[in-house]
């Protein structure tokens, strides 16, 4: 696999406005660890190897483990995620397959139960970012397995 396009160095301006978009995740409050299993679990289902490779070692340094890392794409079957962890990547789910979702008022008041209305703009803005890395990565081809954490 050879990168098409480094789009880091042709548009550093668009860039700097996904790190800002990333800063006010970062800042928000939502816990490091969800936010790792939100951007981990979406570039799953986009197919992103090279984001898949990125979190799950920036979730490895930040102390998650392998078994949740492991069954992350199963997480409704196991015992090992909080049910806030659960109503995140439900939203994340539902969001990052849009097209093939209805937005319930259930889903939505589900995931309220664990999130406030500033958190719900937060995990959402999360989901925004990572589903806009997830396809500058797949559209340019970045390299899995370049990250280093």
């Amino acid at each position: 696999m050879e990168e098409r396009l480094n789009y880091s160095m042709v548009a550093p301006d668009a860039i700097k406005a996904m790190y800002e978009l990333e800063k006010y995740v970062h800042d928000s409050g939502l816990e490091h660890s969800l936010y790792e299993l939100v951007k981990t679990r979406a570039s799953q289902i986009n197919g992103c190897a090279y984001c898949i490779d990125m979190h799950t070692k920036d979730a490895r340094k930040a102390g998650e483990t392998e078994q949740r890392l492991y069954a992350l794409d199963a997480w409704r079957e196991t015992p090992f995620y909080t049910q806030r962890e659960r109503a995140a990547l439900a939203w994340t789910e539902a969001l990052t397959l849009i097209s093939e979702n209805d937005m319930s008022d259930s889903l939505y008041e589900s995931a309220r139960k664990h999130f406030d209305e500033k958190e719900m703009v937060a995990l959402t803005m999360a989901i925004v970012a990572i589903n806009g890395w997830n396809r500058l990565a797949i559209g340019f081809r970045a390299v899995p397995g370049s990250y280093e954490s």
